[in-house]
């Protein structure tokens, strides 16, 4: 299994990952994840390896999430493809959330979706002013997975379920306060940061730490909780709708264009999250949603819609969140085909 597409390799103490899809801001293929996951296992009884650190080729970003365009064929054939990708990608994510070494991840840039799992559930989370950061899922019909409704579900107050519904971007100061990333590191310090993490340790490394940007979505908690601590999407968007900030209202004009279903699954999906023990769980319950969501009409139309014809106007089914009558059929058990994180170690 060879590619380009991601170099791994040991160097004064470290396990390097480096995505190498500058142009495509280095989404994730699944031969991508397969090698990911295999040095993982390698480095982690490897003496030789101190550390694993993990960073983006090219000026963009860490990286811009999954391969959508695989996705959309799978999507459109009946295919189980993306079934097999999203398997391997999630135990992936669980292996860098319970890695036994530190797992250093640089989220300078854009990094959404599986980005945000590649790096957000490692040990030592190191974002920058480039950084932009994003779980934009809903927006094409789908739901936030790996790992990101547990993430989601225990960022502060509602602001985590503003960010799923909204898709909203956020940099340093709203990552580290919601729980994304733990130190703030200038772009122009991240080739002493890598050089003094090879060199002298982890602790040097963060030295050239500062402190992280304020939080713009503190500011906006009060009317983020109050809103988005209703029980349905449809209550969410009336309460937006009717408060008298004009963020609110811009929210509620934002969630308005989603797909409907992926809506009341991810609201679901985050409430139930928030009461899960652990991420394991969270990815379990995200891999029986994916395996539904896949079959349903609204994720090869908002791919189509988003990325493909690029029109922006996508028609989803059910059009309208009155119509969605019941979302039961995403959260059921898979039987045989069940991811079973949470029942076994990995």
């Amino acid at each position: 299994m060879m590619t380009t597409d991601v170099l791994l390799r040991k160097e004064s103490g470290l396990g390097r990952i480096i995505l190498n899809r500058p142009r495509a801001i280095n989404a994730l293929t699944h031969t991508m994840v397969q090698l990911i996951d295999a040095a993982l296992v390698e480095w982690a009884d490897d003496a030789d390896v101190r550390a694993v650190l993990i960073t983006g080729a090219g000026e963009r970003g860490l990286c811009a999430g999954g391969d959508i365009v695989s996705i959309y064929e799978d999507a459109r054939s009946g295919g189980s493809a993306s079934l097999d990708f999203w398997r391997d990608e999630y135990v992936l994510n669980a292996r860098i959330a319970r890695y036994p070494k530190p797992y250093v991840a640089v989220m300078d840039g854009i990094v959404m979706g599986g980005g945000v799992g590649v790096s957000a559930h490692g040990s030592v989370r190191i974002v920058t002013e480039r950084s932009v950061v994003g779980m934009p899922e809903v927006g094409i019909g789908f739901v936030p997975d790996v790992g990101g409704t547990y993430l989601l579900s225990r960022a502060p107050g509602e602001l985590g379920t503003h960010i799923a519904l909204t898709t909203a971007r956020f940099g340093a100061g709203d990552a580290v306060h919601c729980g994304f990333a733990d130190h703030f590191v200038p772009s122009a310090s991240l080739d002493d940061f890598v050089s003094a993490l090879s060199v002298d340790g982890l602790e040097a490394a963060l030295s050239l730490a500062s402190a992280a940007p304020a939080s713009a979505l503190v500011e906006q908690r009060s009317w983020i909780d109050s809103c988005y601590a209703a029980d349905s999407v449809q209550e969410i968007v009336d309460r937006l709708q009717d408060h008298d900030s004009t963020e609110a209202k811009s929210a509620a004009e934002q969630i308005l264009g989603k797909s409907p279903t992926a809506l009341t699954v991810t609201l679901r999906a985050l409430r139930q999250a928030r009461r899960l023990p652990s991420l394991e769980e969270a990815l379990d319950q995200e891999f029986r949603v994916a395996n539904a969501i896949l079959r349903s009409h609204d994720l090869a139309e908002g791919i189509r819609a988003q990325v493909i014809d690029k029109d922006r106007d996508p028609r989803w089914k059910p059009a309208t969140l009155a119509d969605v009558s019941t979302v039961d059929e995403y959260f059921a058990d898979l039987g045989a085909r069940e991811l079973g994180l949470a029942q076994g170690e990995i």
